[in-house]
């Protein structure tokens, strides 16, 4: 296929990287010019997206994805699959996709879970919103960016999942890094508590794939001084966007606002730049 790919960012440059390693054509852009391995650079975003089968995006938020919509759509042609992989508000992605829909593209809203890590590795899990002709044309690029793909229903249904599904994520790491911080104040080993939880009621990614306690479980960022898999604004701009959703649908999430409240204070205390799962150290340090 003949793939073009915007935003080459720590995301996406890998991302798109990988569907050239696995043969297909990818011109990209991005407006801070960097590139990617295997992929040619275009001068513009609507010479990325002109003459393509696919075009796939990876944006930092709504408004930026809006901006970038209205200069690639003209130029796309039918039936061209317009893929975005951007973490944005549910209504951006409607709004965008509706847009596609009358110029008789193909639009997929595809947030991914699974980090840096994930787009190098080509381990990302993608949540689909679309209908089922353009979910069944992006779905051979997802077997090639991620180990898993699921349909969540029309569009702005992957943007709802991503949202849910890093709210739970933001409250459990902070549940974890309380009780890690408890068990240490309690004189109990890491190694030992993390041998129980992980084990019993309390596991969770949080604990048994992501620990944010240096060197317990599997290697984490905990493990190389939080250097970001998954950065703390990033956590923050998906509770913000949770807590934009429940204010909009009517939805009551206290512990999700409350998760939100701790992030923002935490990247104002310097997490930004640091992994989410930096906080553990927000945490030791106060009484």
């Amino acid at each position: 296929m003949k793939i073009g790919f915007i935003g080459l960012g720590n995301m996406g440059a890998p991302m798109a990287s990988n569907l050239a390693n696995a043969g297909h054509e990818v011109t990209g852009f991005d407006v801070a010019g960097t590139t990617a391995e295997g992929v040619t650079i275009a001068a513009s975003a609507s010479e990325a997206a002109t003459g393509r089968d696919a075009v796939v995006t990876m944006l930092p938020n709504g408004a930026i994805l809006r901006t970038v919509a209205a200069e690639i759509i003209p130029a796309m042609a039918a039936d061209t699959a317009f893929i975005d992989c951007s973490t944005v508000d549910v209504e951006s992605a409607r709004a965008v996709a509706e847009q596609a829909l009358e110029a008789g593209l193909l639009p997929v809203d595809a947030p991914v879970s699974g980090g840096i890590g994930g787009a190098q590795a080509g381990t990302l899990t993608f949540m689909a919103g679309g209908s089922e002709k353009a979910f069944a044309k992006a779905q051979p690029l997802f077997e090639i960016m991620g180990a898993k793909s699921v349909h969540c229903g029309e569009a702005g249904a992957g943007q709802a999942a991503k949202i849910c599904n890093n709210m739970i994520l933001g409250i459990s790491m902070l549940g974890t890094c309380e009780a890690f911080a408890l068990a240490e104040k309690l004189g109990l080993d890491w190694q030992k508590m993390f041998d129980v939880v992980s084990t019993s009621s309390g596991s969770c990614w949080s604990v048994n794939t992501y620990c944010p306690a240096p060197g317990i479980g599997p290697q984490s960022p905990a493990d190389n001084d939080y250097r970001p898999g998954f950065a703390a604004e990033l956590m923050l701009k998906d509770l913000l966007l949770s807590q934009d959703a429940a204010e909009s649908t009517g939805a009551t999430t206290p512990i999700g606002a409350r998760a939100t409240e701790l992030y923002a204070n935490f990247v104002e205390q310097g997490g930004r730049g640091r992994d989410f799962s930096a906080v553990l150290e927000m945490l030791r340090k106060k009484t």
